[in-house]
């Protein structure tokens, strides 16, 4: 890992901890995740909030006013809000992806429960979802929770990483082996 990834992730880590914590002590850890995910959903979606979150020119003062305004309108939880708001006085609002990953992870740990970060070259239907989860449940042995990414590039199958493990159907990485073999020939 690169010594700024692991900045961040050290610097998200305690900062979810943290949230978590008071979060599972006031039991509003339902509320916290339905925030998380709607935090994540605003990441992906707001170029101006990832903007935000990484411009060394926006002040302290702009960035604090900008999650109060979005934690406001997406009703995230006090423990969350507050974190975010002590995130954006010490300028560390960068790590807030990494922050989202760590406690989604603490999250699902706590109800048992396993992540699984599948990449597929369309979007899946709930019915695809919700089959490729009984699946990987038989599997793994916990429920598993489904991060479903879409990457046109991979032009069929899916990629799907659950803890450690990897398994990669792609179309993509299949030509990619093909081409690696028929190099190896000639």
């Amino acid at each position: 890992m690169s010594e700024p990834a692991s900045i961040s992730s050290g610097i998200a880590e305690r900062y979810a901890t943290a949230i978590f914590e008071i979060a599972q002590e006031s039991k509003r850890l339902p509320k916290l995740e339905t925030g998380v995910d709607a935090l994540a959903e605003a990441l992906t979606v707001s170029s101006d909030l990832r903007d935000v979150i990484s411009s060394p020119v926006i002040s302290r003062d702009e960035q604090g006013k900008a999650i109060s305004a979005i934690s406001k309108h997406l009703s995230l939880p006090p423990a969350l809000s507050n974190g975010l708001s002590l995130m954006a006085q010490k300028r560390r609002l960068f790590a807030l992806p990494q922050l989202i990953a760590q406690l989604r992870g603490m999250i699902a740990e706590h109800k048992g429960e396993v992540q699984a970060d599948v990449t597929s070259a369309k979007a899946l239907t709930k019915t695809q979802a919700d089959k490729l989860a009984k699946t990987l449940k038989a599997n793994v042995g916990k429920d598993v929770k489904i991060n479903a990414t879409v990457d046109e590039s991979l032009i069929g199958g899916l990629i799907v990483k659950v803890g450690s493990k990897m398994i990669d159907t792609s179309i993509r990485s299949k030509l990619a082996s093909l081409q690696s073999s028929m190099k190896e020939v000639g």
